[in-house]
């Protein structure tokens, strides 16, 4: 092994990655853009959920009911007629439809149990689900202080004292934005090494280095380096210009911390890339390598759902794979604040992890580089 010589292809593979216009485009795309949309433009909690109202009993209490949904949750209700209700939803319109009867607030102080119709578009999944519950308690309380002619609830036998940690306000862009730069630098360091290999070999020029006097193991590693760099470097430049800078995200702990971390895991990552690159013969195929491995990846690492929700199974065949330590120690290192001596199992295991999937990959590449010669 040269040190001078994986320099200067690592440089060859910067200088390859420079001149193609729609990498570039994909890595500013991935760090700036998409990081700010993750977190912003999907929020998990209900906001501004379109909602019609039927008020057929037209009373004091229909009145109170309609005022009750206001932004941010709910844009404001459109009033609307029962014949409008179906096409409505039918066409998309509304994501909740309330209707009010006839004679519903003579029926409640009549001491009867008057009901609200409430449909719901269901194929909205997230807004369906949380919106209903909701309505219900909205709905329910107004109702509870009209027939009581005060409003106020009474005390509770147990007071509970929640205290968010981490994340006092529960706001949602702290996680998405660190959630989607997480995805992004797996995503880009397979990516952008597979991508180098594939594009080697459709331009002729791997054929160059192979009557060359340099190894499988210096041309591997120049484009483990290289891309690895750049994925870096642009994710350093996301956290503080876009995470930190655009959408106000606090960082707890260590950037540098994070950012060694960060390298361990393009360590395996980039590895990856390349063993992917050896397996497609294209493009094209390496795209479709690229989906059946990135959404594994991306939704089984503990990132989107816990861990411990998922099958055991599935919990132990995701901890052989890098993301899954990645996360654990990205959501440590930068939500809570973690020092190294939390993280440092992470490190060791990214450190293991890493060295297996390079062997595997050298091996293949050999064997790839050796068919061609």
């Amino acid at each position: 092994m040269r040190l001078d010589t994986i320099r200067q292809l690592g440089i060859k593979e910067l200088h390859s990655l420079a001149r193609d216009p729609i990498m570039m485009g994909l890595i500013l795309f991935a760090f700036t853009v998409a990081i700010y949309s993750g977190a912003t433009a999907m929020p998990e909690t209900l906001n501004k959920a379109p909602i019609a109202i039927v008020d057929e009993d037209r009373s004091p209490l229909s009145a109170r009911i309609v005022d009750i949904f206001y932004p941010p949750h709910f844009l404001p209700p459109v009033l609307i007629t029962q014949a409008e209700m179906d096409s409505r939803m039918d066409a998309g319109l509304d994501t909740f439809a309330l209707n009010i009867p006839p004679e519903f607030q003579r029926d409640l102080l009549a001491g009867r149990q008057p009901t609200i119709q409430l449909n719901v578009d269901a194929t909205r999944m997230t807004q369906a689900f949380s919106g209903s519950g909701y309505i219900q308690t909205m709905i329910s309380s107004e109702v509870a202080e009209f027939a009581q002619r005060y409003r106020g609830t009474a005390p509770l036998p147990v007071d509970l004292e929640l205290r968010a940690r981490f994340n006092p306000s529960l706001t949602q862009t702290w996680f998405g934005a660190l959630m989607e730069l997480i995805n992004n630098v797996t995503m880009l360091s397979i990516v952008l090494t597979g991508a180098a290999l594939i594009r080697e070999r459709e331009h002729g020029t791997i054929e160059h280095l192979l009557v060359m006097p340099v190894t499988p193991f210096e041309i591997m590693t120049s484009k483990v380096w290289s891309m690895g760099l750049v994925v870096l470097v642009a994710c350093a430049f996301s956290l503080l210009f876009v995470v930190q800078g655009l959408l106000s995200v606090p960082i707890e702990g260590s950037l540098a911390l994070f950012l060694v971390g960060t390298a361990l895991h393009l360590f395996a990552t980039t590895s990856m890339g390349i063993f992917l690159g050896t397996i497609a013969r294209s493009m094209p195929q390496f795209g479709l390598l690229l989906m059946l491995v990135l959404l594994p990846l991306e939704m089984l690492s503990g990132g989107v759902t816990p861990r411990e929700s998922m099958p055991p199974f599935v919990q132990a065949v995701m901890q052989v794979v890098p993301t899954t330590h990645f996360v654990s120690l990205a959501q440590a290192i930068l939500c809570r604040g973690a020092g190294l001596d939390v993280v440092w199992p992470q490190f060791t295991i990214l450190v293991l992890i890493g060295a297996v999937f390079f062997g595997i990959t050298l091996a293949r590449f050999r064997k790839t580089i050796g068919m061609m010669g």
